[in-house]
């Protein structure tokens, strides 16, 4: 006996039905994400626009990379004071097939940095197609570069140290032209990205000192053997 087709109408309706709400409620946090980031721009006086498309596109490494994002949105640009100066910064939501996978907050340097260096947690799936070569565990995380031998002059016992202190929703720095940036959950507010935007900083004055004789103990981190290390992160 054949189910009968009031039955398939019904379905379709409850699913209609539920994506509609999820929708809704994709729209809800998206706007509610929305006005808390221009009140945190508007507090500290910084400028917000609610979407970038060429933002994004400044970058390829890290979480840019990895979710393939196709603009920035949500976007705040101002600068803050480190220990070696004042730096531009932008807070921005990567759109990714129209989802918002994570939250990146950059930090300008003065110079542009010799080698793209990510540095990934080792939790985090992190394989895409073009992921820079793997140069093996760094701290709590596994550092990957365009260039192995640049990458272990730029990694120091330091920036190790700094890295691992940024916590465990930071699933990925890295060091791109003359910028530090790191990526974080989505649903991260201001104090997180106030606490992130700190923290970056002291990164930026570790790689960019102002003091030109200033350097650390570099890391001297082992080969790996094979490929498959990648995977086993």
């Amino acid at each position: 006996m054949g189910i009968p087709a009031w039955v398939w109408f019904v379905i379709a309706a409850v699913a209609l039905i539920a994506g509609l709400v999820l929708l809704a409620a994709d729209r809800t946090r998206e706007g509610s994400r929305n006005r808390e980031r221009m009140r945190w721009a508007d507090l500290r006086g910084w400028q917000f626009v609610e979407e970038d498309e060429r933002l994004a596109k400044q970058w390829s490494g890290g979480a840019i990379g990895y979710f393939g994002a196709d603009a920035a949105v949500n976007v705040v640009a101002g600068s803050t004071f480190t220990s070696d100066g004042r730096r531009p910064v932008f807070v921005f939501d990567i759109e990714a097939d129209g989802q918002i996978p994570a939250v990146v907050v950059a930090v300008r340097c003065n110079r542009v940095h010799p080698v793209l260096v990510e540095l990934w947690l080792a939790s985090v799936p992190f394989q895409r197609a073009d992921m820079p070569e793997l140069l093996g565990p760094v701290g709590q995380r596994y550092a990957f570069a365009d260039d192995p031998e640049a990458a272990r002059r730029v990694i120091t016992q330091e920036l190790v140290d700094a890295a691992d202190a940024l916590g465990g929703d930071v699933g990925v720095c890295w060091l791109e032209n003359e910028w530090v940036l790191a990526s974080s959950a989505p649903q991260a507010g201001p104090s997180r990205l106030e606490r992130l935007l700190r923290d970056l900083g002291e990164i930026a004055d570790i790689v960019d000192p102002f003091d030109e004789e200033a350097g650390g103990r570099h890391w001297q981190g082992q080969q790996p053997t094979t490929g498959t290390q990648q995977g086993q992160a």
